[in-house]
This record gives structure tokens, sequence and C-alpha cells, in this order.
């Protein structure tokens, strides 16, 4: 049976995201190798969003009231994007 492939991190994957854009903004590299670091770029940024969406959905404050435990969903500082 074959070992599952354990997925980067979001920090990993987030790193290695800036490092194609740099890549991709100092503007010499040839085509095919520019597209497949813009392809790259587009996988690593899905994986990045579906990693951010799921960590939203694990943030919940936890109320007690009235003796039940009610949820409230997480909400981030939308003016800063910081948590």
């Amino acid at each position: 049976m074959a070992a599952k492939k354990k997925s980067a991190t979001f920090e990993q994957s987030l790193e290695a995201l800036e490092e194609l854009v740099e890549r991709l903004e100092a503007g010499d590299l040839p085509l095919e190798e520019a597209l497949a670091d813009f392809e790259q770029g587009v996988k690593l940024t899905r994986e990045c969003q579906k990693k951010l969406a799921s960590a939203e959905q694990k943030v919940k404050m936890l109320m007690e009231e009235n003796g039940s435990i009610r949820e409230l969903p997480f909400e981030a500082d939308d003016s800063t994007g910081d948590l």
C-alpha cells in the first residue's frame, strides 16, 4: 500500500506561493517556465483558500447562555484581515 502524501501546511504553501510570485515578477523566466509557475501558483492559491475556509469553520466562539452552549461564528477584523 502506498503511503499517503502529507499535504503542506498553510504557511508552507504561502511561502511557496510568495517565491513563485517573486520569480514571475522578476520577468526573466522563459515563457514555458513562467506558465508552469503561474499554474503552480493558481494551485497553491486554491489550497490556501481551502485551508483558510476550513480554519474559519473550525474557529468558533462558545458562549454559555442559560445552561446551554451556543456557537457563534468567528468574525475576523475585515479592516486589517487579521484574526
